[in-house]
């Protein structure tokens, strides 16, 4: 993968990754550990760190094993407060270049999670997908202006919470669902949202970043003409979004990541989406696999 500008995160050790998820069962972190190295070895500027359900200890013992062998600055995934200062407290930015971590994510149920900023530095991935309503309620952001307002609120509050944070030093997550399955326009909420983001004067320089791979999740790996499905779809969804401020990603160092040209069919598929709604944006998904 190389695209100038865009910051990769390596995906692979995860707990949702089936295989991931058994090494972390059988407690093989050594093969932990060959993951994080593959994936610096293809290119990844961060390798991403998500242990889910488990204890505070057992992200300590991970993320300390992964820093023993990779001098990569690493990607701190949980949304429990206290595996995250566990893993902020553990981690040795002497050992990443001296660089800090990415705590990925903090959303505006858990603001807490600024107040570990003092003691650890990090850089924040800030979750605008969900908002509070005005009953102090979580709810899912379902327009792109709902998504903005929950932008513009949380880079706010960063500010406010830590020290001299400046934009550039701020990570929005707007989300990405399946586009295989959008039947109610989700791809059409995060173009639109990323869009008014970027062209937001009071968020100028804000870094954005999505889960890539869960774009193209459940599809085939396969066209029926025998060519790829997930490389060229995800490569067009980054060629529609980083005119728009999408500068990362969270994703797969297998992929051969490139920008495509106005011709290309991937890219004319997720054109013509962004102009359907409902079954028939599923269809031309459908339509382009066959």
């Amino acid at each position: 993968m190389s695209i100038s500008g865009l910051t990769l995160i390596g995906e692979s050790i995860n707990d949702s990754v089936p295989s991931t998820h058994a090494y972390f069962e059988e407690n093989n972190l050594d093969a932990v550990v060959d993951l994080a190295r593959q994936q610096a070895t293809n290119g990844a500027a961060y390798i991403d760190v998500n242990v889910g359900p488990r204890s505070p200890g057992f992200m300590v013992a991970v993320l300390r094993k992964i820093q023993e062998h990779i001098p990569l600055p690493l990607s701190i995934d949980t949304p429990d407060p206290a595996i995250a200062a566990a893993a902020l407290e553990a981690y040795d930015a002497g050992r990443a270049g001296n660089r800090m971590p990415i705590l990925n994510s903090i959303s505006e149920a858990r603001l807490e999670m600024f107040d570990m900023y003092p003691g650890h530095p990090f850089i924040p991935v800030l979750l605008v997908t969900e908002g509070m309503n005005d009953f102090g309620e979580m709810m899912l952001n379902t327009t792109a202006d709902q998504v903005l307002a929950t932008a513009k609120s949380m880079v706010h509050t960063a500010r406010k919470r830590i020290p001299r944070m400046t934009n550039d030093r701020v990570i929005l997550d707007p989300g990405i669902m399946p586009i295989g399955s959008d039947s109610k326009g989700d791809f059409r909420r995060l173009i639109d949202a990323m869009g008014l983001i970027h062209q937001d004067k009071d968020l100028a320089g804000v870094n954005m970043s999505v889960g890539l791979s869960n774009f193209t999740a459940m599809l085939p790996a396969k066209r029926g003409d025998g060519s790829p499905v997930k490389g060229p779809l995800e490569s067009a969804f980054l060629t529609m979004a980083m005119p728009m401020g999408l500068n990362t990603i969270i994703g797969s160092t297998k992929r051969r990541y490139s920008l495509l040209t106005d011709e290309d069919p991937a890219l004319q598929c997720l054109r013509d989406v962004l102009k359907l709604a409902g079954v028939e944006a599923v269809m031309r998904v459908m339509l382009y696999l066959s």
